[in-house]
């Protein structure tokens, strides 16, 4: 079939005020870029002639600024779900410019399959290749591509060269029935393939193809600092210790990991570490760490949802496909997120916190309780379900005028019953079989900075100590009452909350 080969301005053009758009991609490897950009002149031009314009947005996770940064600049989305991490769009959203919706990764696709959001009019497909028959061969992430592609009534496939064609075959699409009809997801182990390497859909439903040659806009981490690198260092002496007390088998468990330094600086302890052997990682977001280490053989086989590597990085796979092509695979994020497939693989998780309280509640979106950081991301959807789940972060932020460990969460993401370790540059608590005052215990006297044991260990004498969790109500947000006051948690009074 003979495609409609247009502009990305064109393309743009044929999307209307109110339409809801599908996008590939996943923080933000293989996301659609051109067509939101046109999108955006357009939103302004018709706001500049006092018309509406805004669109629904649904994702696989975060997007770039060629997307989620200029449409939020030209106030052009009315809803978005789900992850993000643009600074332009926070701002958007804490200044109640946005619906956003934060839900797990994993459900976004088939609660889209199950009608909770509302029609896709447009699927944005960024591809490294596309056949006269619909095969959509996808670029560095799977996404919820799959779902919003057949779920669409039109597609726009932008046809992207500055991914490489040896992209083919990278991918693993697979879409599971919806009940009464679903059935197990059958990844036994995480090399398991058990879909097709491309998107099939109707080629008469592709109403325009925008050939591209725009490199991912890859997000660049901070480097490795002390406390990040300590951080890592007990994570690993940690999973050493558990493996050689039988806890971890022998040839270890599969390793999920979240975005970022500490995520990075941990994957990166783990590989240096000899104790530990070679071992698989299945999880939603590889980055450049997990490359370097399938590249020293620390690795055996990375599954997830993207690439989300530099660009360099990216291109050192793409000319090295001869060798990670066995070592590699990416999914839709409903399969790389999968809650049955992580409690069947036994994956050990690994994901940031932004606090931690003393029962081992755990934020993990919300600064200060009220003001979206990006999103829960997939970290629910391996805690819940992980073999042992842990989460890490700094011991305190804003040079020590925060505390990570706090009395009660300003907003909480994952429960206690959840959360296995909490891992700090001061220590690891491990929370499993303890009681909640067991862990309180734990938690301050191991993860706690020095500035704040005293702080956190007069909050528990406020309280009688004979409930099951015990909490002074009235003092439970002192130390953010405090930030809020002051601007430094230090300064946390408790005489003003005694009996």
């Amino acid at each position: 079939m003979a495609f409609n080969h247009i502009s990305a301005a064109e393309a743009a053009s044929l999307i209307k005020h109110g339409d809801n758009l599908g996008l590939s991609g996943f923080t933000p490897a293989g996301t659609a870029k051109a067509v939101t950009a046109e999108l955006a002149k357009i939103a302004e031009a018709e706001h500049a002639k006092g018309n509406p314009f805004q669109v629904g947005i649904f994702t696989g996770a975060s997007t770039g600024d060629s997307c989620d940064g200029v449409l939020s600049r030209a106030k052009a989305i009315r809803y978005r779900a789900p992850y993000t991490t643009n600074k332009d769009f926070r701002t958007a959203v804490n200044n109640g410019e946005i619906a956003y919706n934060d839900i797990h990764l994993s459900q976004m696709a088939q609660e889209l399959r199950y009608g909770f959001m509302g029609k896709v009019d447009f699927a944005i497909i960024e591809a490294c290749e596309l056949t006269d028959d619909g095969k959509i061969y996808l670029t560095a992430a799977g996404g919820i591509a799959p779902t919003v592609c057949r779920l669409a009534d039109r597609i726009i496939v932008e046809l992207n060269a500055a991914h490489s064609k040896n992209a083919m075959g990278l991918h693993d699409v697979y879409e599971p029935l919806d009940p009464p009809y679903r059935r197990e997801i059958p990844i036994y182990k995480p090399s398991d393939r058990i879909g097709q390497p491309y998107i099939q859909v109707d080629p008469h439903k592709i109403v325009a193809v925008v050939e591209t040659d725009w490199p991912d806009e890859a997000r660049s981490f901070a480097a490795p600092d002390p406390v990040t690198d300590q951080i890592g260092r007990n994570v690993a002496d940690f999973l050493v210790r558990d493996m050689k007390r039988g806890i971890i088998p022998p040839t270890f468990l599969p390793l999920q990991s979240g975005v970022g330094n500490i995520a990075n600086a941990v994957l990166n302890a783990l590989g240096h570490d000899k104790t530990i052997p070679a071992f698989d990682v299945y999880t939603e977001v590889i980055q450049n760490a997990v490359i370097g280490l399938i590249r020293d053989g620390r690795v055996r086989f990375a599954s997830g949802c993207s690439l989300t590597v530099t660009n360099d990085c990216l291109n050192d796979v793409y000319s090295g496909m001869d060798f990670f092509r066995d070592k590699l695979v990416l999914r839709p994020s409903e399969i790389s997120n999968s809650p049955e497939v992580v409690r069947r693989l036994g994956v050990i998780s690994i994901n940031t916190a932004i606090e931690a309280d003393i029962y081992g509640n755990v934020n993990s979106t919300h600064i200060g309780g009220t003001k979206m950081m990006n999103g829960i991301g997939g970290s629910g959807d391996f805690t819940r379900n992980a073999y042992i789940s842990i989460f890490t972060c700094p011991s305190v932020a804003k040079e020590g005028k925060i505390s990570a460990i706090v009395p009660m969460v300003s907003h909480s993401d994952h429960s206690e019953h959840d959360v296995n370790i909490v891992v700090t540059e001061q220590g690891v608590a491990d929370l499993r079989g303890k009681s909640p005052k067991e862990r309180a215990q734990l938690i301050i006297e191991h993860c706690a900075h020095p500035d704040y044991k005293d702080i956190l260990r007069d909050y528990l004498r406020l309280t009688d100590g004979k409930a099951q969790t015990p909490h002074a109500i009235a003092a439970a947000l002192g130390m953010h009452a405090e930030l809020a006051k002051s601007g430094d948690m230090r300064n946390t009074d408790w005489s003003k909350y005694a009996r």
